[in-house]
């Protein structure tokens, strides 16, 4: 679980909302309108429906859920494990990595480990899971892609509400008394497609572009690691090479 990003929304729809109920329940009232979120919501998801593959806008939701759930490993954590595996590997033999597959969670260091057994060439191994890495990179351009359109089509859904609602106010003028509320009203739907897109998708796909950049790097780094592995070179020689994918600052963390 992303604490930041809980934080974030608990702080964000907080100060959002005291400002909303400021003059009390009623004044909160006056921002709940269902036809206001229907037409920025749906109208933003049927304009990524039409903007994109089905098979890409199935993913959405697991896109949105990767915001709080996805956890990327500590970078420390995979030297040390490619260093332990490159020991064993030293004195056992490459054969000896088969007993470690089971204890591997991450499919893509678990392919090239296997790679490795089955004896492909270090080069061959490289171009595996350089191809799938680069995918994988693609994959999540994608998911960013859709979040940032989501958060582009909603205000400008927000203001086609609005503008419904204003051509409905101005139809009946009959009654100055409701003027007023009518575009209280109207105004809503502005205030829905700003939110959405500044609180919840712009944000989010900003997020998840970073986390895309640091998965990647760590692919880099697994990668560098499993070949190294397959070209029998020493544990210390892999320790001090992959210590490069790391800021001087947490070098000093890799077991010795």
């Amino acid at each position: 679980m992303d604490i930041a990003t809980l934080l974030g929304y608990a702080l964000g729809l907080g100060l959002i909302t005291w400002s909303m109920a400021h003059n009390g329940i009623a004044g909160l009232a006056l921002f709940v309108h269902g036809p206001a979120a229907a037409v920025v919501c749906g109208g933003s998801f049927a304009a990524i429906m039409i903007h994109f593959p089905l098979s890409d806008v199935k993913n959405l939701f697991k896109i949105i859920l990767k915001n709080f759930l996805n956890k990327i490993p500590e970078p420390t954590d995979e030297i040390d494990r490619i260093i332990e595996y490159a020991n064993l590997a030293r004195k056992e033999g490459l054969l000896a990595l088969e007993g470690k597959l089971k204890d591997v969670n991450d499919p893509f260091f678990a392919k090239g480990i296997q790679l490795v057994i089955d004896g492909f060439s270090a080069q061959t191994v490289r171009d595996i899971l350089e191809l799938e890495a680069e995918v994988e990179k693609q994959r999540h351009a994608i998911g960013k892609k859709m979040l940032e359109q989501l958060g582009t089509f909603a205000p400008a859904f927000g203001m086609v509400e609005t503008l419904i609602g204003l051509v409905q106010m101005l139809s009946n003028l009959s009654d100055p008394s409701k003027i007023g509320a009518g575009m209280a009203g109207a105004l809503v739907g502005t205030f829905y497609g700003a939110f959405v897109a500044n609180m919840v998708m712009l944000p989010m796909a900003g997020k998840l572009d970073i986390r895309s950049k640091q998965e990647y790097q760590m692919r880099e780094l697994m990668i560098e690691g499993i070949v190294a592995i397959q070209s029998g070179e020493k544990p210390q020689l892999i320790k001090e090479k992959l210590k490069g994918f790391l800021p001087p600052s947490v070098r000093a963390k890799v077991a010795a």
